[in-house]
């Protein structure tokens, strides 16, 4: 593709997609076919206008991507005019995304799960069906192709797989909500249904509700998944008759200063692994004099084995609204961005839904629940890259550049989001805030232990009987945990937090599921995976495949990580099928190198790149 201005010009799906978002070009330097002198006039005075809509930049290449499921030339060229964004930055986001493509292809892309959860279920075998019926990934067949994918988030139903089509369909082809493309989800997935859905995705079956994924939908004791299974997740008024909006009456009783002090009674802490108090956060934002002041909902849940945000956003959908409503107001935000996984296609349909039915109601917009509250709130949906969980790529992902993460200081509550002060938190720590404000924070501190208040959800999948979301007490302990779900009858361990936590072995399962608790036992909570592996997996192999992940969904920003996650890859290649000391000199070199990225990375995904890997080593002994 050439990276400049050229004569290439988009077909008239591509140029409609583009002008249904952003409407019809008002001047010739914004695409329109002609130039007028009014425009040459314009161009001296109001070019800043168009560069002003640069994070539209996401949502356009969504919109010619579900249309016609590639970006051409011609429509790159069309978006960079409409936005005046230079085609090489624009080229460089749009290739910065796995679910976008700028060469040609099929309109339906089935996206097979080959990430940890699934591998351990047999997509292994799945692909090599697939290969069988339709090629290697990436070769087209009957107008369709597959490609391997990382986690869908659809671990409790592994495996996985994800059919996107772009444009309209045939009848019984419904597009997913606000977009113009269809989905089927086919979990667990085999080849032949995997086959049938491709050729007739009309015909795929219907996925099962949101409850199926917990196990323990209906009990009583459930405090975060209590409507999940016994609400009309489409319906506000069943919401209601539950109980929804009780925390925003009340956090307008209370005030902003009075809502953030609740939350900092109840001591609760980021659910999304950094455990940073949300109370802080929120009152750092809040004293910003700068402004406006944004809030960010990160529901861009991409850590392997890590599937509880969707579950309540599918499930529980108004919960997330109301919370982030309360949030917005507690900071003084008018405005909220809910950065959503471009996996999740059903999340989207209800939110979508969710945030219409709010608006009409008066629960959204200029004057919510008649309190001289203005605050409404934007979808943004993400497009396949990890990284966008880290927190200020999803500015960046957001205001249309390529989602890097930013070096800190400065902090997000001082200069986050078009450089405002901005407030971040993920899904399920922000539906915490519904019961503190319903109870009182002194009775949500009441629940859990140490520093760890209120209850938490884990994802369990892998090799138990009962994989799903659990709601358990902080304090509870693994072993706890894997009672619920059934546990596998020749355990050889258990990874905790995902590709970025470490792994346990079956003598540790008394380690108490708190933030302090897996800190003093020399591992990690993270975001609530909790993956069980039987002695049937190969555990090298399931290294490999975190350093394949790593590898492949860092940045390339800053040297350590860029560098240090192609020879940590490159090492366990190396030694897969070793022990002893024929894997002794590639061992201390991951050592050295993993140690470098610890140190050294600009985010997360660096710093713990070697976590796992080490915690194999060291705990389980993989290669002795």
């Amino acid at each position: 593709m050439d990276l400049r201005f050229t004569g290439a010009a988009p077909s008239d799906a591509e140029r409609a997609a583009v002008d249904a978002l952003l409407g019809p070009p008002p001047s010739g330097w914004e695409g329109a076919a002609e130039r007028t002198d009014g425009d040459l006039r314009w161009a001296t005075g109001g070019a800043s206008a168009a560069k002003d809509r640069r994070d539209q930049l996401l949502p356009a290449l969504h919109a010619v991507n579900d249309r016609v499921g590639w970006i051409s030339e011609g429509a790159l060229d069309y978006i960079c005019r409409r936005l005046t964004v230079a085609p090489a930055e624009a080229y460089g986001v749009a290739t910065f995304y796995s679910l976008f493509s700028v060469k040609p292809r099929p309109a339906k892309v089935l996206h097979v799960c080959t990430d940890l959860a699934c591998a351990a279920r047999g997509a292994g075998a799945l692909c090599g069906d697939l290969r069988s019926e339709f090629g290697e990934p990436g070769t087209p067949v009957e107008g369709a192709v597959w490609q391997e994918s990382p986690c869908l988030g659809l671990c409790e139903r592994a495996p996985a797989a994800l059919l996107l089509r772009a444009g309209g369909g045939p009848a019984g082809e419904q597009p997913t909500g606000g977009t113009s493309r269809c989905s089927a989800v086919i979990a667990p997935a085999t080849a032949p249904a995997l086959a049938a859905a491709t050729r007739s995705p009309a015909t795929a079956p219907a996925e099962p509700p949101a409850a199926a994924a917990v196990p323990q939908a209906g009990d009583p004791s459930l405090v975060l998944l209590k409507r999940v299974g016994t609400v009309d997740p489409a319906s506000l008024d069943d919401y209601r008759a539950a109980g929804g909006y009780t925390a925003l009456r009340r956090a307008f009783a209370l005030g902003p200063a009075g809502v953030i002090r609740e939350v900092l009674d109840a001591g609760l802490v980021g659910r999304g692994g950094a455990a940073f108090p949300t109370g802080r956060k929120w009152q750092a934002t809040a004293q910003q004099a700068d402004g406006p002041h944004y809030l960010v909902c990160n529901a861009d849940e991409s850590e392997p084995g890590t599937f509880k945000d969707r579950v309540l956003m599918e499930g529980d959908p108004f919960a997330l609204i109301e919370a982030m409503t309360v949030a917005g107001y507690a900071i003084g935000a008018e405005r909220g961005y809910l950065y959503l996984r471009g996996e999740y296609p059903r999340a989207y349909e209800r939110l979508s839904n969710a945030l219409s039915a709010a608006r009409a109601r008066g629960l959204l917009g200029a004057d919510v629940l008649g309190q001289g509250y203005a605050f409404d709130i934007e979808i943004r949906r993400g497009a396949g890259a990890y990284i966008c969980g880290e927190e200020t790529a999803i500015f960046n992902s957001i205001e249309g550049q390529r989602g890097e993460p930013r070096s800190k200081p400065p902090f997000p509550v001082e200069k986050g989001l078009f450089g405002k002060p901005t407030a971040v938190n993920n899904v399920e720590t922000l539906v915490n805030v519904l019961p503190i404000l319903e109870r009182g924070g002194a009775a949500f501190a009441a629940t859990g232990s140490g520093s760890s208040t209120g209850t938490k959800l884990f994802c369990v999948s892998g090799q138990v009987a009962r994989p799903g979301i659990y709601e358990l007490p902080f304090g509870a302990n693994l072993r706890d945990l894997l009672g619920l779900a059934g546990p596998a009858e020749n355990l050889r361990a258990v990874l905790l937090g995902g590709a970025a936590g470490g792994f346990v072995r079956p003598d540790e399962l008394d380690i108490p599921l708190t933030f302090e608790g897996t800190r003093a036992a020399g591992t990690t909570l993270g975001s609530g995976v909790v993956l069980v592996l039987d002695d049937s997996v190969e555990l090298p192999r399931i290294l490999l495949r975190i350093a394949e992940f790593f590898r492949d969904e860092s940045c390339g920003q800053c040297v350590p990580c860029r560098v240090g996650t192609v020879r940590q890859e490159e090492a366990l290649h190396r030694i897969v099928d070793r022990t002893g000391a024929g894997a002794a000199e590639d061992i201390a070199l991951m050592r050295e190198v993993g140690q470098a990225m610890r140190d050294a990375s600009i985010c997360g995904l660096g710093q713990t790149a070697w976590n796992a890997v080490e915690s194999a080593i060291d705990r389980l002994g993989v290669y002795k």
